[in-house]
């Protein structure tokens, strides 16, 4: 159905829609005809957001607390005092070439998700990018569809068994969002194309790294060392750095200024030489000296990376540091990593156990990968005391 049979088909043929003059700003982004309602209107009632008609210090569909929402269903019969209809408001995301119609189920992700940190827990910034991201999504559906599969697979993560695999509608979304992200990439990239590609980018990475295609350990690569079961979110990272001189995050009008912190931190350089911060066990492992340089041992900066998390508190983790040994995944290491090198694996085995227990989309991938580590080296390499000192028995990813 093209975009403009998809609009008679909502308004019905030779009908023009009646744009509220004064409504409100959730109403205006969603498309929708305000009721101007006081001090709620209906829409935003039914939406679950609160309305933000007569502010504006109201954050745009911002979620209405809990505690202060009417229930959606009540139990007992359909007559129940208080029974709210199912939502039917239609709500789209557009551009000049994709319409998309959010359905209930969608409206509720967005809603109950795409304003959080979603990405790392309880960090500010990234709660204000998400806001600011969700109000892109409206206008550019590649950013939309990778939103709600991101969503998506968080919902999985809280809600559903810790071996489950990724759903239909995350594959569908996923997929949606990688074809027309594709297309945009063909196109010419004009200004306001810029943060949206940056956050479709993140977006696809988190859900390449958090879907392994191993449903055990057993299926999983190192064990398993197929094509398919490669590091496949390495080449999906490195997609997304490579459009860094396109969009330039750091620009002052950029949504991601905000997470400039964060982006220095991942940038900034590891020590060139010498041993200190490694915990003598590992740089014996790696066998990392005083007198060591990244020239001279390919696993010097990610023993470097490596350590800087491991005395760090679980709750003080953030994605800076984690993202540096993403990083450090190049060259003479990735090499040494595709060859299931053993120093290599423990490198990136200590740093699953860690960041795995702190950021959730890489636990999804830890909690086969670990495992599969730790039986791979067990099994080929069980007699070396410097690999084995430094696996905890079982190798699981303890996390919950």
């Amino acid at each position: 159905m093209t975009s403009t049979d998809s609009r008679e088909a909502r308004e019905g043929p030779g009908k023009t829609r009646r744009r509220s003059r004064f409504g409100c700003r959730n109403c205006k982004l969603r498309k929708l005809k305000c009721d101007e309602s006081k001090p709620q209107c209906k829409r935003c009632s039914s939406f679950g957001v609160v309305c933000n008609f007569l502010t504006s210090t109201t954050p745009d569909l911002h979620p209405i607390p809990a505690d202060s929402r009417r229930s959606w269903t009540v139990r007992g019969t359909a007559s129940a005092a208080g029974l709210q209809p199912p939502l039917s408001n239609a709500i789209w995301t557009s551009d000049a070439s994709t319409l998309f119609q959010l359905n209930t189920r969608c409206q509720d992700f967005i809603t109950r998700y795409l304003g959080r940190s979603l990405i790392t827990p309880n960090d500010p910034n990234m709660r204000q990018v998400n806001r600011k991201l969700l109000e892109l999504a409206f206008t550019h559906p590649y950013l939309m569809h990778a939103s709600l599969a991101v969503s998506l697979t968080y919902d999985r993560h809280l809600n559903s068994p810790s071996d489950s695999h990724r759903t239909l509608e995350e594959c569908y979304h996923w997929s949606q969002s990688t074809i027309l992200f594709n297309k945009k990439l063909r196109e010419s990239i004009e200004p306001n194309d810029r943060d949206p590609i940056w956050g479709t980018a993140a977006a696809l990475v988190i859900l390449t790294f958090s879907s392994p295609n191993a449903r055990s350990p057993e299926e999983s690569w190192p064990l398993n060392p197929s094509p398919s079961s490669y590091l496949d979110w390495v080449h999906m990272n490195k997609g997304k750095m490579s459009l860094w001189n396109i969009v330039n995050p750091l620009r002052s009008d950029s949504i991601f200024h905000v997470m400039a912190g964060t982006f220095a931190y991942v940038q900034s350089p590891l020590p060139q030489g010498g041993v200190e911060g490694i915990p003598p066990a590992l740089a014996a492992l790696c066998g990392i000296t005083d007198d060591s340089t990244a020239e001279t041992n390919p696993y010097f900066h990610a023993a470097h990376a490596v350590a800087q998390i491991l005395e760090v508190e679980d709750s003080e983790v953030t994605m800076g540091p984690v993202q540096m040994f993403m990083r450090c995944i190049q060259g003479g290491f990735e090499g040494l990593l595709r060859e299931r090198d053993p120093v290599a694996l423990v490198l990136l085995y200590l740093w699953y156990r860690k960041a795995g227990r702190c950021i959730w989309w890489i636990g999804l991938r830890a909690r086969v990968e670990c495992p599969a580590i730790w039986m791979y080296l067990r099994r080929y390499h069980g007699g070396d005391e410097a690999v084995m000192e430094l696996l905890p028995e079982g190798g699981k990813l303890l996390v919950d």
